[in-house]
């Protein structure tokens, strides 16, 4: 059963040039599950990239922690039309997360505690697009916004952004993850309005 919290609708996209198409203005931080929250204690929390070939690198969250840890200053825009400008989180590069895995897949999908699975691909998650993201607003990441930690993919509706992430397992081809298979674009480029098949 989803959930929601308030906070949508305020000011149109015309009023501001950083709002996408069809999206509303909330200063808020609206919440939209899919299910029960995960509660995961930090000592039980690892995150993981399996690659096609099936080999495995896997972090705890001590490990996570000795990374370069990088502060995301971004635009956060959600498929039911809120958007929210000017959110700060800290959190590791996938950079810096893929330099020492080997793999030629051009796709990924993002596996979640609790079952979420979303697709991403490959070109949306590296160069500097993406995060394994702890920290929103200076704090640490509450469990309803997808704590201990969320993949953040910000140029894509919020949904790709996988809340509560335990890893990434390369495809070779961009299978459809939860959403996806419930009628959600497969992309989800908010400028483009790629909201629904």
């Amino acid at each position: 059963m989803a959930s929601f919290t308030r906070g949508f609708g305020s000011r149109r996209r015309e009023e501001d040039p950083r709002i996408p198409p069809g999206q509303y203005l909330t200063d808020d931080f609206p919440v939209l599950s899919a299910g029960p929250t995960p509660r995961v204690s930090l000592d039980d929390w690892s995150f993981s990239i399996r690659t096609e070939t099936g080999g495995t690198t896997a972090w705890s969250w001590d490990e996570l922690m000795a990374l370069p840890i990088e502060t995301v200053d971004t635009d956060i825009h959600c498929v039911t039309r809120w958007s929210k400008l000017g959110t700060t989180w800290r959190g590791v590069s996938l950079d810096t997360l893929f330099e020492k895995v080997d793999t030629s897949a051009e796709f990924a999908m993002a596996h979640s505690y609790g079952g979420y699975t979303t697709n991403v691909p490959m070109a949306d998650l590296l160069g500097g697009k993406s995060w394994v993201a702890f920290e929103f607003g200076g704090a640490p990441l509450e469990p309803e916004h997808g704590g201990p930690a969320r993949l953040l993919v910000p140029h894509l509706y919020f949904w790709k952004s996988a809340k509560w992430v335990r890893g990434i397992v390369m495809h070779e081809h961009d299978d459809p993850g939860f959403w996806e298979q419930n009628g959600y674009n497969m992309h989800g480029d908010p400028w483009t309005e790629e909201r629904y098949w």
